[in-house]
């Protein structure tokens, strides 16, 4: 058998396409964008979740960084509460809640004091099962009367339910009649309660009512009586990643998620 000749150059050629392949390997696939460092851990409460969720993927792609996400109340000692998960030392970088939770947050050390930005406004409104008859709620008269004649009225366990609660009610002077047919929710969306019919009338901020399927939304409050509730961010004392978490809240308060965050029924408050 002929025996071929040893090719120096053949074989430092084929030593570098086998280091080329390895490298590829390494990187995963050409073209792929690098990573840009650790996962940024965020905390949201449910007034702006529908933006939050909308906006986030444009961050992950335009970072180069994964986004986690825990969901909870603002404030209250439900076990998925904001202030609950801070208290058992969950991995937060970012948190997102009404704005005196956050500065509550700061007073107890969970906050860096002087991070807190502020997002969007959010306004409080009413919706009943799909389908159902829509009752009037368009002046206080008329929402006064819809509450009194409704046999049931689910609310938040947060910044909208605690307004409901202690003071919407005794304003509107019906605190006795109402109150015992209400049904504070805990750890669930207002919306899912009333589109299972277990409540008749749910109130709850905007944005949160208007993703859930099986309902209608009503309307907001009348003006007289509305509570609006600025939702803010803030960066974690226990942040490992405090640089991302600063740019996060920097595109999340940016001109151009301000139309992202419209549409989900919130009025932006967009960095000038």
């Amino acid at each position: 058998m002929k025996t071929q000749p040893f090719s120096l150059h053949r074989l430092t050629r084929r030593a570098a396409l086998l280091a080329a392949a390895a490298a590829l390997a390494g990187c995963g696939s050409l073209g792929s964008p690098p990573r840009a460092g650790g996962d940024i851990h965020v905390m949201t409460s449910g007034g702006f979740t529908a933006a939050y969720n909308d906006l986030r993927p444009g961050f992950e792609r335009s970072s180069g960084r994964t986004v986690k996400t825990a969901y909870g109340a603002s404030m209250g000692n439900a076990e998925d509460s904001i202030p609950s998960r801070l208290s058992r030392n969950e991995p937060a970088d970012v948190v997102i809640l009404a704005r005196p939770a956050l500065d509550a947050l700061v007073t107890e050390g969970k906050v860096v004091p002087g991070s807190q930005v502020d997002l969007v406004k959010s306004s409080i409104g009413f919706a009943v099962r799909k389908g159902a008859p829509k009752p009037d709620i368009s002046t206080v008269d008329a929402l006064k009367r819809t509450l009194l004649a409704a046999p049931s009225i689910a609310y938040s366990a947060s910044a909208s339910g605690t307004y409901y609660e202690t003071e919407l009610l005794k304003k509107l002077g019906i605190e006795d009649q109402v109150k015992p047919k209400s049904k504070r929710i805990l750890s669930e969306r207002v919306g899912t309660v009333v589109a299972r019919g277990d409540a008749a009338l749910g109130l709850q901020q905007v944005s949160e009512l208007l993703p859930i399927e099986g309902i209608d939304y009503i309307g907001p409050l009348p003006a007289e009586v509305q509570r609006v509730t600025v939702f803010s961010a803030g960066i974690a004392t226990a942040s490992k990643q405090p640089d991302a978490a600063r740019q996060l809240i920097r595109y999340l308060n940016s001109p151009e998620a301000a139309p992202t965050i419209s549409k989900t029924g919130l009025e932006p408050l967009t960095a000038r």
